[in-house]
């Protein structure tokens, strides 16, 4: 039973990641009607400038700091240059926000390298946030923290302890995850700022009128999206790995999170990340071959086909791949997306 919790929550805390990350990009798709290829690239930047920001001043002014440089990057690169190809339609903004991606990586290695930087989180989140306890004989329990070792340890031998850590980081990357969605959820619904938003996408030239400034609105939504990538990145960084090939471990996914759930829905990539997260988790966790995945469902092989290359996958081998298979499903019988209403 504690297997099954903790890889959920492995899953969720995966998938709510996922989310951290697609909800700036549905954010900009939604508003601007803009694929951001370099979004990635955002969120590796969060990770950098969080790393460095604190060697300085510590995580906590980071966690804060951060978002806010990587955002004015982000509204200052839809001044500066897509805003001078917004006019020519979607196909050179796919191609200078691809561009960016690269000169972000690039400059990247220039500033910190090229080798995995050590981006520790703070002592507060360092270990885990609650450990399960299952005993063969009292059951399953959680206590907060660590585990005390005469707890994980059993003096029969008849009796049968495990003990599963949830690490802190995951737990706070959760909660933060979920915070952010209620938090854009309500900017976007509920106030004024949010309402002029959104008709500045579908009515420009009614909110120009009304005296509002279209192409300032559009940049600070760019700058916004860039910005929870960054505070993605921070989080991200220092829970798995700060390196240069994190922007391209998660842009491709990220894209499908957003196709998955439907273009411009924030709810659609919410229910999406979640999804892909577990199921990849789950993946992992489960490390059957084809084969006897097969036999477990009462298929009959023979031994010739138990010895097929293809028969042998396992589970972990397959699991990169699942993503994009349910995109492809996903393209084949919804092509809005789970809670999507556009076509693409």
């Amino acid at each position: 039973m504690e297997f099954f919790i903790i890889s959920m929550l492995n899953g969720l805390s995966y998938g709510l990641l996922l989310f951290m990350l697609s909800s700036g990009l549905t954010l900009i798709f939604s508003m601007m009607g803009v694929l951001n290829f370099a979004h990635a690239s955002f969120y590796m930047l969060g990770a950098y400038v969080g790393y460095t920001v604190s060697r300085w001043v510590g995580f906590w002014p980071a966690l804060i700091i951060a978002p806010i440089v990587v955002g004015a990057m982000g509204a200052a690169f839809e001044r500066v240059c897509l805003r001078r190809v917004h006019k020519f339609g979607h196909v050179p903004e796919l191609l200078i926000t691809f561009g960016l991606s690269y000169v972000v990586l690039e400059l990247v290695q220039l500033v910190w390298g090229r080798i995995a930087l050590e981006f520790r989180p703070p002592e507060t989140l360092q270990g885990p946030a609650f450990t399960l306890v299952n005993h063969s004989v009292n059951g399953l329990k959680v206590l907060w923290g660590v585990a005390p070792a005469e707890l994980c340890s059993a003096a029969d031998a008849a009796v049968r302890v495990v003990c599963s850590p949830f690490p802190a980081t995951r737990g706070f990357m959760m909660l933060v995850a979920l915070v952010m969605l209620v938090g854009v959820w309500l900017l976007l619904t509920r106030t004024r700022i949010g309402l002029v938003i959104q008709s500045a996408l579908t009515h420009p030239d009614a909110v120009e009128a009304l005296g509002h400034n279209v192409p300032k609105i559009f940049m600070l939504v760019f700058g916004a999206g860039a910005g929870l990538a960054g505070l993605a990145g921070v989080i991200g960084g220092s829970t798995f790995l700060t390196e240069p090939a994190m922007a391209a471990t998660v842009g491709s996914v990220i894209f499908v999170v957003v196709v998955v759930g439907g273009m411009g829905s924030l709810s659609g990539a919410f229910l999406a990340s979640v999804l892909i997260g577990v199921i990849q988790t789950f993946a992992v966790a489960f490390d059957f071959s084809v084969g006897t995945l097969a036999q477990q469902i009462g298929v009959h092989l023979s031994d010739a086909a138990m010895s097929n290359s293809f028969v042998k996958l396992t589970l972990s081998q397959v699991a990169p791949i699942l993503p994009y298979l349910f995109l492809v499903l996903i393209l084949i019988f919804r092509p809005k997306g789970l809670l999507g209403t556009r076509e693409g």
